[in-house]
């Protein structure tokens, strides 16, 4: 898989220099692993962020009860683990894939080494803006929307408006990554299956038209 196409593709490095990039795709190191595989675990040494090229990974943490609580799934053309680059020398989650994944792996010495160029340094400084304006947005989101414009978020922005999707996760995973319990988005999975918008059975969910429209009203 071509390197600095993925490159081209990703979101977090948007307006980055051609240069910048040429640069990024020279310390890329690709990474293929199977389904359940523990790419980092919370507390561990940071030694590189990420950019994953296929698949989904789940990054969670540990409450203090011992649950796993998802902070976020990864999809492709999504980068994840940056904090390490600056802000913490450890990784603040456990990342998992979820599917077979191919990742590029980017190690903290090689990104150290790469923002010691001005040019460099100024496009990646930038971008990190970028990612905090887009915390920001989600942390918005999570406080102003119901669970049930929360889930058609998470779905739109995870699979895009599909009549029929593959889900990787199950539905206790989904709840902590839109912020409600278990036991909320059951309910709201029994009533849009009565209001015939949405029916999630075996890894599968089936979305009627109405359900995305609704949004638009």
């Amino acid at each position: 898989m071509n390197v600095s196409w993925i490159l081209n593709q990703v979101g977090f490095f948007e307006g980055i220099s051609r240069e910048s990039k040429a640069a990024l795709s020279r310390v890329c190191m690709p990474v293929e692993r199977p389904k359940g595989t523990v790419l980092f675990h919370e507390g561990e040494p940071g030694e590189a962020m990420y950019l994953l090229a296929r698949g989904r990974v789940s990054l969670h943490k540990l409450s203090l009860d011992g649950r796993e609580v998802v902070i976020k799934v990864i999809k492709p053309g999504e980068v994840f683990a940056e904090v390490v680059v600056f802000e913490k020398k450890s990784y603040p989650v456990t990342g998992v894939s979820l599917t077979e994944v191919l990742v590029f792996k980017l190690l903290r010495r090689d990104l150290l080494a790469l923002l010691r160029q001005e040019d460099f340094r100024n496009d990646f400084i930038a971008m990190l803006l970028r990612k905090q304006r887009y915390l920001a947005d989600k942390i918005q989101q999570l406080t102003s929307q119901d669970v049930e414009q929360r889930l058609r978020a998470f779905l739109l922005e995870q699979y895009g408006e599909r009549e029929e999707i593959q889900v990787e996760i199950n539905k206790k995973q989904l709840a902590a990554a839109i912020g409600a319990s278990p036991e909320t988005l059951s309910r709201l999975l029994q009533d849009l299956k009565k209001r015939k918008c949405l029916v999630w059975k075996q890894g599968v969910i089936n979305v009627a038209p109405e359900f995305w429209e609704e949004d638009e009203e």
